[in-house]
């Protein structure tokens, strides 16, 4: 089977499967479906008569998961590897205040991303940064006695790294023992006195450590209106974040906007040191809403940066959404002119027969942009913020926004447990850019 037909049966089974164990993460994602449903019907797309049309744009975009051990990252990515999923970019989370370092599992070629857009983050704990040394020595005991991948998983990895890809005969048993790596199952792994203080020390820690594999934290289905959502979130009475996370809304969207609705508590069974089963709970499983934009160029995510940092500043004393509006009033809101800026990706092609335009300058493609001479289709953001997933962990763990570690990750360490280079997000937006004005180069030689 082909590793985008595979992902594809992945992430709707991943789906199904979490529906059903987060009855929250359901409602939300039946809203979402409901209001994508009438902003297409509103804007007379017709695609509001299709179900199965609306149930695809609608479906979730990622997943995010956690684990504990180099070993653990590792056999991850050969499992995504086969679903088609290349690791990409590095994200240090530490100086935000959480002590993992991650990156995200995804297609890295545009029509595989028309098949599926389906695509993990993944976070590696750091338990060397735990402070306290008994909590640390425990933690590594925990997470060097557990396996996350069943001896027939890793043989089916390995028989389809051999043959070049997962036979179909096997492709309903490879899916089912995959999932099973993802499954909440209730059970931790220690008593209730060691959650404690695990979760004491930080509770993304207890989250890792105290149970038996990467249950998924939440999946993000994806929305065509976001600020929409958000007020039906909040009329519907799922506890939503005060703000969506991200840039404000614009004209051009850029890069990415989420929001989501608190963890709720979940039940969990602890067993004693007498052997006796304890009730309690843990929380840390939530839902979570996306809508995306387009990927910006190094100018452009400077531009971004500089402006977060001023609306930070700005909402000291007011609004943050004041803030935010504010401060990004210097970021252009015209494709010619984030064009002509060089702060935006596109895929160009030709629109008109005279075929003299000029396109190899930003300068020459934004002229020949407002002359309708060229087509522009910004290129969608398919990464991750890390302000906004330390904001979206830190609102489902009940931390403080200024808690911070003292030591931050190293892109080569994680590399080095991962077991492969790390893809660049940026290189591949280029290269797609890249790809579209040499499609259109002989024209102009052509005309030349």
């Amino acid at each position: 089977m082909s590793p985008d037909q595979l992902r594809n049966r992945f992430a709707i089974a991943l789906q199904d499967m979490y529906r059903a164990e987060v009855p929250a993460y359901a409602r939300l994602h039946d809203l979402v479906i409901e209001n994508n449903e009438a902003w297409l019907r509103e804007h007379g797309d017709a695609r509001a008569d299709d179900r199965a049309a609306v149930a695809a744009i609608s479906a979730q975009r990622h997943g995010a998961i956690r684990v504990g051990r180099g070993e653990e990252l590792a056999w991850l990515a050969r499992l995504f590897a086969l679903l088609g999923m290349e690791p990409v970019d590095f994200y240090d989370l530490v100086p935000a205040g959480l002590p993992v370092m991650s990156t995200a599992f995804r297609p890295t070629r545009p029509e595989a991303f028309e098949h599926n857009h389906f695509r993990m983050f993944c976070s590696l704990l750091r338990p060397e940064l735990i402070a306290n040394a008994d909590v640390r020595t425990r933690v590594e005991a925990l997470l060097g006695a557990r396996e996350i991948f069943s001896p027939r998983l890793k043989t089916l990895i390995g028989d389809a790294e051999r043959a070049g890809g997962v036979d179909v005969e096997r492709v309903d048993e490879f899916l089912g023992e995959a999932l099973d790596v993802f499954r909440w199952r209730g059970q931790a792994r220690v008593d209730q006195p060691t959650y404690a203080a695990l979760a004491g020390e930080h509770k993304l820690i207890a989250d890792v450590a105290a149970f038996g594999g990467p249950h998924i934290n939440h999946l993000t289905p994806s929305a065509l209106d976001i600020d929409r959502l958000q007020a039906a979130m909040i009329e519907r009475g799922f506890n939503a974040k005060a703000v969506v996370e991200g840039p404000p809304r614009r004209e051009v969207p850029i890069l990415l906007r989420q929001t989501a609705c608190t963890a709720e508590a979940e039940a969990v069974r602890f067993e004693a040191v007498d052997g006796s089963v304890e009730q309690g709970s843990h929380t840390a499983r939530f839902g979570e809403v996306e809508q995306r934009g387009a990927a910006l160029t190094a100018a452009g995510r400077a531009l971004y940066d500089r402006c977060l940092e001023t609306a930070r500043q700005m909402a000291k004393d007011r609004p943050y959404a004041e803030a935010l509006e504010e401060a990004f009033a210097d970021f252009p809101d015209d494709l010619p002119a984030l064009v002509e800026a060089d702060l935006v990706y596109c895929r160009f092609a030709l629109s008109a027969e005279d075929q003299t335009v000029k396109f190899d300058t930003a300068q020459d493609r934004a002229q020949a942009l407002r002359a309708g001479r060229l087509r522009a289709e910004p290129i969608r953001y398919e990464d991750f913020l890390p302000v906004s997933a330390a904001g979206i962990f830190r609102s489902n763990l009940g931390d403080a926004e200024d808690e911070s570690y003292a030591a931050a990750s190293s892109r080569e360490d994680f590399e080095r447990v991962l077991g492969r280079s790390l893809r660049q997000s940026q290189n591949i937006y280029a290269e797609q850019q890249a790809v579209s004005l040499r499609a259109i180069a002989p024209a102009m030689a052509d005309a030349g």
